[in-house]
C-alpha cells in the first residue's frame, strides 16, 4: 500500500498551490479566499522512487467553529472543513503542517498544533506517529527564510521554510518526508484473485457482496452509506480463492460533508489500489452518472481491471431494445473502457447473479494474458503497413518490433525510432489492434515506446 500523505493546516496558507506541485499537475482549486478547498482531494505523487498518496484538506480554523463567517460563502463549511482535516490526520501516514510565513504564528496555528498533536501515538521506541513535519510557505524572500525560528513555539520540531509557489526547497521537504516513510511492505502471500464491489452509495454493493457469499456478511439497508469500512470476505469458488472487498459508496466531492463518511471515501479507494478486479455497481434507476464515470477513470489510474454491473435491472420497464439502448449509453458514457463486459443484474432477485464471479474470473485470466513476441510482431508491422504514422515536420515514425514485458495489467513494449513522435492516437490504434487478436476482456493494456537506432 502507498503512504498517504496529509496536508493541514488553517486556510489560505498555500496547501493547495503545495499539493498541486507535489502531484505535477492543477488538480486543486486554488484562490486567495481563505477555504476554498472544501473537500479533501486525494493525488498521487513520487519521489526518488517512492510513490505516495496525497491528500489536501480544507483549512482548519478553530478559533471560527462555525459560528463566525471565515469569508464569505464559506460559513457554511467551516465545521466540515475541520472534519475533513481531522479524518485525513486519521488515515495519513505523514502529515505537513502548512503555515504562512508572511504572517508568522497565529493563535490559530498553536490551536491546530495542539490537535496534531493529540493525533500523534507514542511508538515502543520513543518516536512519534505519524510524523509532522512544520513548512513554513510563502518564504520566496531570504529574510523570511532566515526568520522561521519562531515556529519552533509550534513544539512539533523543526521548522521548514520553502515557496510551494515557486518551488524553492521542495526537493528537501520531499527527501525529509520519504525518508521518513517506513521501509515498503513485503506483503504477506496472498495467492487469492482480490475483487473490489465499487460504486455510488445505495447502488446495492452490499447486497451483492451477500448473495455472492451466500450469507450475511455485511448489513444491508436502503440508507445511502451504511457502509462505512472496506470489508474483506474470503470464499471458494470453481477452486479459486477469492477475497470480496466490500467498500463504502464514493460520493462526489461536494457531496462527501461527514467525517466518518470521508474516512470511508479514501478507504474505498484504498481498495480499489489493492484489487484485481473491480465490479463497478451503477443504479440502473439512476442511469450512467458522471460520478459512475469518474469512479471508473479512478479504476483505469490504477490499471485495474473490471466489469461494470448494471443493478436494479428488476426495477426498469424494458422492451426488445431496452438492453441494446443501455449498453450503448454506457459505452458513450464510459468510452475510455470500452473494453469492459456489462452485466445487468438485479441483487434484489438474483438475476444474473451467478454470473458476476465467472466474468470476474475471466476478467482475471485475461489480465494474465501473455502474447508471443512473434504475434506482436506480426499485429504492429500489419498495423504499420495498414496505417502508417503520419511524418511530423518531414520526420517518419517507425516501429521496429514490439514485446510484452509482463503481464497484471499486460504491458508492451515497443521499439520506435523516435518516442516523442508516437503521436496518442496512434497509440490508442495500435491498442485497438492488439485486441482484435487478443481482446483482453475487461482489462487495459499499457502500451510504452522505447528509442532504438536503426541500424
Amino acid at each position: 500500500m502507498k503512504p498517504v500523505v496529509a496536508l493541514v493546516g488553517r486556510p489560505n496558507v498555500g496547501k493547495s498551490t503545495l499539493f498541486n506541485r507535489f502531484a505535477g499537475e492543477r488538480l486543486a482549486i486554488v484562490d486567495d479566499i481563505p477555504g476554498t478547498t472544501r473537500d479533501r482531494l486525494l493525488g498521487q505523487a513520487e519521489w526518488n522512487g517512492r510513490t505516495f498518496n496525497i491528500v489536501d484538506t480544507g483549512g482548519i480554523d478553530p478559533t471560527h467553529g462555525g459560528k463566525t463567517p471565515l469569508s464569505i460563502g464559506s460559513v457554511d463549511f467551516i465545521d466540515d472543513i475541520r472534519r475533513q482535516a481531522q479524518v485525513a490526520i486519521q488515515e495519513a501516514d505523514a502529515i505537513l503542517f502548512v503555515n504562512d510565513g508572511l504572517s508568522g504564528v497565529t493563535e490559530p496555528d498553536l490551536e491546530v498544533a495542539k490537535i496534531l498533536r493529540r493525533s500523534q501515538k507514542k511508538l515502543p521506541d520513543g518516536t512519534f506517529y505519524p510524523p509532522i513535519f512544520v513548512v513554513v510557505n510563502k518564504c520566496e524572500a531570504r529574510e523570511r527564510r532566515d526568520e522561521v525560528s519562531e515556529f519552533y513555539e509550534l513544539g512539533l520540531g523543526d521548522p521548514i521554510a520553502i515557496s510551494a509557489i515557486h518551488g524553492t526547497s521542495t526537493g528537501d521537504l520531499l527527501d525529509l518526508l520519504v525518508a521518513s516513510f517506513p521501509p515498503e511492505e513485503v506483503e504477506e502471500e496472498d495467492d487469492s484473485i482480490k475483487i473490489a464491489i465499487v460504486g455510488k452509495p445505495n447502488a446495492g454493493k452490499s447486497t451483492l457482496l451477500n448473495k455472492l457469499a451466500g450469507k450475511e456478511r455485511v448489513i444491508v439497508s436502503p440508507i445511502a452509506g451504511t457502509t462505512r469500512d472496506s470489508i474483506d470476505t474470503k470464499l471458494e469458488f470453481e477452486g479459486f480463492q477469492l477475497t470480496l472487498i466490500d467498500t463504502a459508496g464514493i460520493r462526489k466531492r461536494g457531496s462527501v460533508n461527514r467525517g466518518v463518511e470521508q474516512y470511508s471515501v479514501l478507504r474505498a479507494f484504498k481498495s480499489i489500489e489493492r484489487s484485481d478486479v473491480a465490479l463497478l455497481m451503477i443504479d440502473a434507476v439512476e442511469g450512467i452518472t458522471s460520478q459512475d464515470a469518474h469512479i471508473a477513470g479512478y479504476i483505469l489510474d490504477e490499471w485495474k481491471s473490471c466489469v461494470v454491473l448494471v443493478n436494479k435491472w428488476d426495477a426498469i420497464e424494458k422492451n426488445n431494445e431496452t438492453m441494446d439502448e443501455y449498453t450503448a449509453r454506457i459505452r458513450r458514457d464510459l468510452n475510455f473502457m470500452d473494453y469492459v463486459p456489462i452485466l445487468f443484474i438485479s441483487c434484489k432477485t438474483g438475476q444474473r447473479v451467478d454470473q458476476v464471479l465467472p466474468m470476474a474470473l475471466q476478467v482475471q485470466e485475461e489480465r494474465l494474458a501473455r502474447l508471443t513476441t512473434s504475434m506482436i510482431n506480426k499485429i504492429i508491422h500489419s498495423a504499420q503497413d495498414a496505417h502508417p504514422h503520419p511524418s511530423h515536420a518531414g520526420r517518419p515514425m517507425k516501429m521496429f518490433y514490439g514485446t510484452q514485458v509482463r503481464s497484471d495489467p499486460p504491458t508492451f513494449l515497443i521499439y520506435v525510432n523516435e518516442p516523442s513522435l508516437m503521436h496518442f492516437s496512434y497509440m490508442r490504434y495500435l491498442e485497438n489492434q492488439i485486441r482484435l487478436e487478443h481482446p483482453f476482456l475487461g482489462t487495459p493494456i499499457r502500451l510504452i515506446t522505447k528509442g532504438r537506432r536503426e541500424d
